[in-house]
């Protein structure tokens, strides 16, 4: 049999992680661990950083107890391996150039079928001539040969999305989240994703790129989000609810990180004791409310 590959958290460098974060951080710590992968962290820093936030990320997942596997693996520097694959996706004909702002898809006929904001086509099948003559870039898009795809979820069961063309490249030359998530995690070795349900919706997205690019997509497990009392995801902006507001309110890592752990219907203590009583098919379905005002 081979061997297991390996479980990854990838966070957005873009301040510091929050109760939801650390949850699914720590979801994804016990799927990783429960059976036998590696874990592995991946900053995500293609769209925005700021200044020491990977750095305060990185201390705040130590401080709940999370260990991982090597050395975390930052997409700025792996830019060549996106321009390999985007290469091999225009040798496959399957890339096309759209000059669409976001204004130009939201006014423009959804997509049968598609979400909301899917891309209609505009620039799918333009002529040289009809190309706008404008000194803004356009963006890659993938010349999708499928309308929808479906993904298998360890949480959600079969789930079947729509596939639109949807952008590789963005017209500023930045690779998009979507390619970028492909590439790495097949470059990781990563065969189990487990993230926010928030991003189920673009799985098939990412499963039918894979297979295009030869890439067998991983194992999918979608976890409830942390939301508001108003049902909203949980943001900063909801007052105690980082690592660093907490501490704030004399709330150490180790509260925090037991806190955690029962909100997943897990004992408190150690990670390794969640471990031992940790089986996927007992991860709540339900979203967590946190309450901010109970925890100050």
């Amino acid at each position: 049999m081979n061997s297991p590959g390996a479980g990854r958290f990838a966070p957005s460098p873009s301040g510091e992680l929050h109760l939801g974060n650390l949850r699914t951080a720590m979801l994804a710590w016990l799927f990783a661990r429960s059976t036998g992968r590696t874990f592995l962290l991946r900053i995500e820093d293609l769209d925005r950083a700021r200044a020491g936030a990977e750095d305060a990320q990185l201390a705040e997942l130590a401080a709940v107890g999370l260990t991982w596997d090597g050395t975390p693996v930052r997409q700025s520097e792996r830019i060549p391996s996106y321009e390999a694959a985007v290469g091999s996706l225009r040798e496959a004909d399957l890339l096309y150039e759209c000059f669409c702002t976001r204004r130009d898809i939201a006014e423009a006929a959804t997509a049968p079928h598609g979400l909301p904001g899917s891309y209609p086509g505009t620039c799918r099948n333009l002529a040289p001539s009809e190309r706008p003559q404008q000194a803004r870039p356009p963006a890659l898009r993938l010349r999708s040969g499928a309308s929808t795809w479906t993904i298998s979820d360890q949480l959600h069961g079969e789930y079947t999305g729509p596939v639109d063309d949807f952008v590789v490249v963005r017209s500023d030359g930045v690779p998009a989240y979507n390619l970028a998530v492909v590439v790495d995690d097949d470059a990781q070795g990563v065969d189990q994703v487990v993230r926010g349900d928030d991003l189920l919706s673009s799985a098939p997205r990412q499963a039918y790129l894979a297979t295009l690019l030869g890439i067998t997509p991983p194992r999918y497990a979608h976890v409830p989000l942390a939301l508001n009392r108003q049902g909203q995801r949980l943001a900063k902006r909801d007052g105690a609810v980082t690592l660093e507001s907490l501490a704030d309110h004399g709330w150490s890592g180790d509260r925090v990180r037991d806190l955690i752990l029962r909100s997943a219907g897990l004992p408190p203590g150690t990670l390794a004791g969640a471990l031992e009583a940790f089986h996927p098919e007992r991860v709540p379905r339900e979203a967590w409310t946190v309450e901010p005002g109970n925890l100050s």
